[in-house]
């Protein structure tokens, strides 16, 4: 069994209409495809060398009104408060009295959103081919009345990983790629090239399209975002051995598709056939005018049992050595 970054290779559980969906090479109980990778001591490694003295934050705030998918029918992220100091002394909500809280001024506040809001993280279980998913899951033996009993974020560890950014967007001179832009294998090879980083396997690759520039701007962020294409997508899983893919758009991926026919083909791709998480809307603004091309990329998903995403906290921190 194959399961090293230089020589991972699967058996196809399906092979249909020129899609497979794998078997992973970690075994049947594997929840997490390449996050395997991860280990205490590939973690020690990059911990080890951490030079703290700046931390480059890759998220976005959440706020009324930020884009999402809700063309698509999600709802949009939205916020509440459930006490305020002045209804707590009017409807004593928490029991403590009205006198109470006079004196004790209380808040408290509740959100409602898609998991796929904001800077967050794509599970394996998010988009499959012909009903089946990463390691032959099904809707029928897997999925039960609310949540997926394989492949939520309640299996996934911190990603604690060497990063890597790619900017595109500076390779072509601009600040953004134009719309529908799909971003070519030779596109990121020139990258690195030009930056002097090398794409190691077991690395997260951030991919800058610019996109992030039009943040918070409803259409101008959402509509035909620049993306990679399918071609980049096997470049960076199969021959860079790249074990995640990051996005500073609502996708990742070139919208509209560069063919007809399909819905979201690098999605399906990374998940089912290559076990490969992505990362979407990362702000990569503040990294890539510093320069900062090589990286521990450190991100902390929201354990939400059975989700197909779900909001991650992520950070790059400059190695040392």
């Amino acid at each position: 069994m194959a399961t090293t970054a230089e020589s991972l290779t699967y058996e196809a559980l399906l092979e249909r209409d020129g899609v497979t969906v794998s078997k992973s090479p970690w075994g049947p109980d594997d929840e997490i495809g390449r996050l395997n990778w991860m280990t205490p001591e590939t973690t020690r490694a990059i911990l080890e060398h951490l030079d703290g003295r700046h931390v480059f934050d890759l998220n976005v705030e959440y706020f009324i009104g930020m884009p999402s998918w809700v063309a698509a029918g999600d709802p949009p992220y939205g916020i509440w408060m459930t006490h305020t100091p002045q209804g707590s002394v009017n409807d004593n909500l928490s029991g403590a009295g009205s006198a109470v809280h006079e004196k004790y001024s209380y808040c408290g506040d509740s959100i409602h959103m898609y998991t796929h809001c904001g800077t967050h993280i794509d599970t394996l279980n998010h988009l499959g081919f012909y009903g089946m998913f990463w390691n032959g899951w099904t809707a029928d033996k897997d999925l039960g009345s609310r949540v997926w009993s394989k492949g939520g974020l309640d299996k996934y560890p911190p990603v604690i990983a060497r990063g890597v950014l790619l900017d595109v967007a500076r390779l072509h001179g601009v600040d953004c790629l134009p719309d529908g832009y799909a971003i070519t294998p030779d596109d990121v090879r020139k990258a690195a090239s030009e930056q002097g980083v090398e794409i190691k396997p077991r690395s997260v690759v951030l991919v800058r399209t610019g996109r992030m520039t039009k943040w918070p701007d409803f259409d101008g962020y959402l509509k035909n975002p620049p993306g990679i294409g399918l071609a980049t997508a096997k470049y960076l899983c199969e021959e860079a051995g790249a074990m995640c893919i990051a996005g500073d758009s609502i996708a990742l991926e070139v919208l509209p598709s560069e063919e007809e026919n399909v819905f979201l083909p690098v999605h399906a791709y990374m998940f089912a056939t290559a076990g490969a998480q992505i990362i979407e809307v990362v702000n990569m603004e503040e990294i890539a005018a510093e320069k900062q091309y090589e990286f521990a990329f450190l991100g902390f998903p929201l354990k939400l049992r059975g989700a197909t995403g779900a909001p991650m906290p992520s950070y790059a921190v400059p190695l040392r050595g």
